[in-house]
C-alpha cells in the first residue's frame, strides 16, 4: 500500500472531481503532500478518518477536499453539510477561507461562529443555510468540563455520519475523543507520534536569564529581513517584549489571547503582508494560524513540563510543505530540566546556536535602554 502511494503524483490520481482538481492547480497545489495521499483516498471510500501529521504538512486539504467531494456528489443546497470543529478563531476563519478558495467552482458557503463577534451577525450568516459550518471549540473539546456539551453536539448530529480526526499528536485526550466520535476509524500516521520535519534545522543556547533579552535581539538582527515567530509564556510577555523590539527599530507585533477578536486579526494581517516580519505570541498562535512562509521560530520561554507537547506544535510554524526552517530555543538556568524533557521527546540531542557572549553583550546598553522606554509605555 505505501509503496503504490507514493507513486500518486497528482490530486487526480487520489480520486477527485476534475473541479477540485482544477481548483488545487488555481491555489498552485500541484502535488498532493503525504498526509493528503494516504487520507483522501480512504476517505472518498467512506471511512472514518484519524489523520496524525506535524502542523503545516496539510491537513486542512486532507479533510476538506473529501467533504467538497461529497458535497459535488449530494449536492444539498438547503442543508447543512459538514460541521469543522477547530482550535483558535483565527484557524476557524482561514479554514472556512480555504474551503471557500477549493469550492469557489460550485458556490460553497461557509459560516464562521466565534466567539467576539456580534451573535446577531453569526445568525444572520446561520439563516443563509451555509454548506460548511466551522466553529472554534475543538481545544474545549478535550477539556472534561465539556464532555456534557460534546455529547449534545453528538446527539444533535445524524448518526449515520462521517468523522474525521486530524492533530499533530495522538494524546491520552484525543484518543478518548475518538472512541467518543468515530466508528472503526482507519488511523494514519504520516510522522511519529512527536517528530519534526527533516527539513528544520533546531538550536539551543543555554543563557543566563538576566541574558536571554540581549540573545533575543542578537538572533533577530542576525537574521534581519526574516519571518519570525517568537514565542513567549504569558500574554503580557508579548506586549513588553514587542515594545521593546520596536524601540530598537525592529518591526514586531503582539497576538495573544487577551486581545480581542479584530486586534489579532489585525496583527496576524500586518505579519502576513509583511507590514510586520516579528509575531511574539502566545501559545493561542502556536496551532493552526495559516502563515504559509515563517522562516524562524525562537522560543522565548520553553514550554513547561505539563504543556511539552507544545514544543512540536510551535517548531511547525517554520519549515512546512517541504521549506526549511530554523528554530532556536533560549533556556535559562531555570529552564534547563525542562530542555531535557523536550530533547527526550523529539528523541535527538539537539547542537547549541553558535554566538559569542562577548559580542551579544555589546547590545546590553541599547537593550536596556529600550526595556527602560517599554516599560514606561506598556
Amino acid at each position: 500500500m505505501e509503496e503504490e502511494n507514493n507513486e500518486m503524483k497528482s490530486f487526480k490520481d487520489l480520486g477527485l472531481s476534475e473541479l477540485l482538481v482544477e481548483a488545487c492547480d488555481n491555489l498552485g497545489w500541484k502535488t498532493p503532500l503525504k498526509i493528503q495521499i494516504e487520507a483522501i483516498p480512504l476517505a472518498l471510500q467512506g471511512k472514518d478518518v484519524i489523520g496524525l501529521a506535524q502542523t503545516g504538512s496539510g491537513k486542512t486539504g486532507a479533510f476538506a477536499l473529501p467533504i467538497l467531494h461529497a458535497l459535488l456528489e449530494a449536492p444539498r443546497p438547503n442543508h447543512f453539510f459538514a460541521c469543522v470543529l477547530s482550535p483558535t478563531r483565527e484557524l476557524a476563519i482561514q479554514i472556512s477561507e480555504q474551503f471557500e478558495a477549493l469550492g469557489s467552482g460550485i458556490g460553497v458557503k461557509c459560516a464562521v461562529l466565534v466567539g467576539g463577534i456580534d451573535m446577531v451577525q453569526q445568525s444572520i450568516k446561520i439563516a443563509k443555510h451555509p454548506h460548511i459550518i466551522v466553529l472554534d471549540e475543538a481545544d474545549r473539546l478535550l477539556n472534561e468540563d465539556f464532555e456534557e456539551s460534546l455529547n449534545e453536539i453528538l446527539g444533535m448530529i445524524p448518526r449515520e455520519r462521517r468523522t474525521f480526526l486530524f492533530s499533530a499528536t495522538m494524546t491520552k485526550k484525543v484518543e478518548k475523543l475518538q472512541r467518543v466520535c468515530l466508528r472503526n476509524p482507519v488511523k494514519i500516521e504520516a510522522s511519529t507520534k512527536y517528530s519534526t520535519v527533516d527539513t528544520l534545522k533546531q538550536q539551543f543556547r543555554f543563557l543566563p536569564a538576566k541574558h536571554k533579552d540581549c540573545y533575543l535581539v542578537y538572533i533577530l538582527t542576525e537574521m534581519a529581513g526574516s519571518t519570525s515567530m517568537v514565542f513567549t509564556r504569558t500574554c503580557d510577555a508579548t506586549r513588553l517584549l514587542a515594545l521593546i523590539l520596536r524601540n530598537l527599530g525592529l518591526k514586531a507585533i503582539p497576538i495573544n489571547g487577551h486581545m480581542s477578536q479584530p486586534k489579532r486579526l489585525g496583527a496576524l494581517n500586518k505579519f502576513k503582508s509583511g507590514d510586520c516580519n516579528i509575531l511574539l505570541c502566545t501559545d493561542v498562535a502556536s496551532r493552526g494560524l495559516d502563515i504559509p512562509a515563517v522562516d524562524m521560530v525562537i522560543n522565548y520561554d520553553i514550554p513547561t513540563n505539563s504543556k511539552l507537547q507544545d514544543y512540536i506544535h510551535r517548531v511547525g510554524r517554520t519549515a512546512r510543505a517541504g521549506r526549511s526552517g530554523v528554530a532556536i530555543s533560549l533556556v535559562n538556568q531555570y529552564e534547563l530540566e525542562w530542555y531535557i524533557q523536550i530533547e527526550k521527546l523529539i528523541g535527538k540531542k539537539l547542537p547549541e546556536y553558535p554566538a559569542q557572549e562577548e559580542e551579544v553583550l555589546l547590545l546590553e546598553e541599547r537593550v536596556s535602554e529600550a526595556k527602560r522606554l517599554a516599560a514606561t509605555t506598556n
